[in-house]
């Protein structure tokens, strides 16, 4: 795939930037967001994902429209910050499919965000999208409604997809191993937890390998997990991270000492304790070859990126 017009909703944050960063020297790239994310490999349309207006003019010839808008789950649930979280996604979505329908030339391909948090707490069997299990929590709450008000956009010329994603790992400022990465510099990188919950990973690298093969293989649509095929737990997570840094010794967090810690830190303990064993079973049977399907080498090629003072004292 080259050449491309890739336009990112909501992309300021750590995927998006991320996503730019890897896209940006073969493609033009927009990102739509309220702010601009001072990102060097993309354009800057500033929006507020409630209105349409003059930003609705970057997707005409879009290849591919990728929605990431949403409010970070990393905060305390309470009544105002889950009022935001759905908000933030389901009204730029609906916005978002406005502007497309009056479109001259509309994007090609729309993939919307999800997230693979939609299935149960799972520490039993794995889930997929033929036969994985939603239960109803707060989380899945937010991904059940935020793909029905994608799903309920009915677009004449532009093919719809939706990618749940996994917790996703890459060397960007505003992801997740920065965090994980201090625990472990700091001795403090053991299981979390009884670290027998899963972790359902993906590399950036398949996430932008993923989008790119929905958009050349124009047969494809709907549900989609954008996962590794091979999750692991959470203490084979912390083990291996601990061993690629070069640190032996991770000192364990047990559950009844990360509650005051979440709430400490103004997050919530669902996100670390969580079984979320997801596999990507569609991609695998339509044929998406994985470039970082298992962990070992997913870690070793982030931390190439990153300096050894993020995960290393000396």
């Amino acid at each position: 795939m080259k050449n491309k017009k890739i336009v990112i909703a909501g992309g300021s944050g750590f995927i998006g930037r991320s996503l730019a960063g890897i896209w940006g020297n073969d493609h033009q790239v927009t990102i739509l967001s309220r702010h601009d994310p001072q990102c060097p490999h993309a354009a800057w349309v500033q929006w507020d994902g409630l209105h349409t207006g003059s930003w609705a003019a970057a997707l005409e010839e879009a290849d591919i429209l990728l929605n990431l808008s949403g409010k970070s789950v990393n905060c305390r649930y309470n009544e105002a910050n889950k009022a935001e979280i759905f908000r933030s996604r389901i009204t730029p979505t609906q916005t978002l499919g406005k502007a497309v329908l009056a479109c001259t030339h509309p994007p090609k391909l729309w993939i919307n965000a999800g997230s693979a948090t939609i299935y149960r707490h799972a520490e039993d069997r794995p889930m997929d999208e033929f036969t994985g299990e939603i239960a109803n929590d707060f989380s899945v709450q937010v991904c059940k409604q935020w793909e029905q008000a994608f799903n309920e956009i009915t677009l004449p010329h532009t093919r719809k997809a939706i990618l749940r994603i996994g917790i996703t790992l890459g060397w960007e400022k505003g992801g997740v191993m920065q965090p994980f990465c201090n625990l472990v510099k700091f001795g403090l990188g053991g299981r979390q937890g009884s670290g027998l919950q899963r972790f359902t990973w993906v590399h950036i690298a398949d996430v932008a390998g993923m989008i790119t093969w929905l958009s050349e293989h124009p047969a494809l649509q709907g549900v989609f997990n954008c996962t590794s095929p091979f999750p692991v737990l959470n203490k084979t997570f912390m083990g291996t991270l601990r061993k690629q840094a070069g640190h032996f010794v991770g000192l364990p967090a047990p559950a009844w000492l990360l509650k005051p810690g979440a709430l400490l830190i103004g997050t919530e303990t669902e996100l670390l304790l969580k079984s979320r064993w997801v596999v990507p079973t569609r991609a695998l049977q339509e044929g998406y070859a994985f470039k970082y399907p298992k962990l070992d080498a997913a870690i070793a090629d982030i931390l190439q990126r990153m300096p050894r003072r993020q995960y290393h004292l000396f």
